[in-house]
């Protein structure tokens, strides 16, 4: 497994879209290096994009957090593009004006609230609430083991969409820990109650598909061989970036570590165009 420059590979890309998770930041503060690589980025003259499964917040709300890390706007909220985004669009267009119940928290009802829809959080939803859909949006923000079986007990007793917003199934935390994400609590609830979810995200092509739309209001005449995807996970990140058409770079600084990184891509067979150890390097 041969590493490589991320900067040295940057250069060769107009468009570098970066996942948030494992690429930015972990869920204890920012990987080191990465905003001034961002920095960089956008010094060099390259159209930089946040691509995130991350449902938890709005892109306003995303670029505030950066902001107030970088000391200064480190990108616009038009450049994050979250699974949020798609999921408030399908919410929009195909769930009938009501209630939504929402696991997460209460920041991300702002995907429900955009949509036009009442959101509720589980805890206070009950099967005689007349909702018009549940919705998966966050894996903190409520208790674990009453919030989850009450939303088990709801999905069973109600005929209502179930959507998922977050396709990832573990996010990294601090040194080489993970957590469980709230696309495995989806795909445990699907499971259980023998249900079809609507899901949203990466690896699904709507996410990239999206990100290069925004890219040519930009750039009208740059092509999928023109952008850069970078990810720390293979399942989601980069099997997505690779089908879709991007050139992808596999980052080891979240859930894809150095010591096992050679062994993943091995069986799974998911190769990524590069591999860096981060995205400062």
């Amino acid at each position: 497994m041969d590493l490589v420059s991320f900067r040295k590979t940057a250069e060769r890309y107009s468009v570098i879209c970066l996942d948030a998770y494992g690429v930015l930041r972990s869920s204890t503060g920012l990987i080191d290096g990465a905003l001034e690589t961002v920095r960089w980025l956008i010094e060099e003259g390259k159209e930089v994009f946040v691509v995130t499964n991350d449902s938890s917040r709005s892109p306003e709300a995303m670029a505030e957090r950066y902001a107030a890390q970088a000391g200064a706007e480190l990108l616009p909220a038009e450049r994050y593009i979250s699974s949020g985004l798609l999921a408030s669009q399908y919410i929009e267009d195909q769930i009938p004006y009501g209630k939504v119940a929402y696991l997460g928290k209460p920041e991300s009802a702002h995907y429900i609230e955009i949509a036009g829809k009442i959101p509720v959080p589980i805890a206070e939803c009950t099967p005689k609430d007349n909702l018009v859909a549940i919705v998966l949006l966050d894996d903190e923000g409520f208790d674990w083991f009453r919030d989850v079986n009450a939303t088990l007990n709801l999905i069973r007793r109600v005929n209502v969409p179930v959507i998922v917003a977050n396709a990832d199934i573990t996010y990294p935390m601090r040194g080489n820990e993970i957590a469980i994400a709230v696309g495995s609590l989806g795909g445990l609830l699907s499971d259980i109650t023998e249900k079809t979810f609507v899901r949203f995200g990466k690896p699904d092509s709507m996410m990239f598909d999206f990100a290069l739309t925004r890219a040519r209001k930009l750039r009208p005449n740059i092509t999928k061989r023109d952008v850069l995807f970078v990810g720390d996970t293979l399942r989601t990140d980069i099997i997505g970036a690779n089908t879709f058409g991007f050139d992808t770079t596999l980052v080891l600084s979240g859930n894809t570590l150095p010591d096992t990184a050679d062994l993943m891509i091995r069986a799974s067979g998911i190769i990524p165009t590069y591999i860096s150890q981060s995205i400062a390097m």
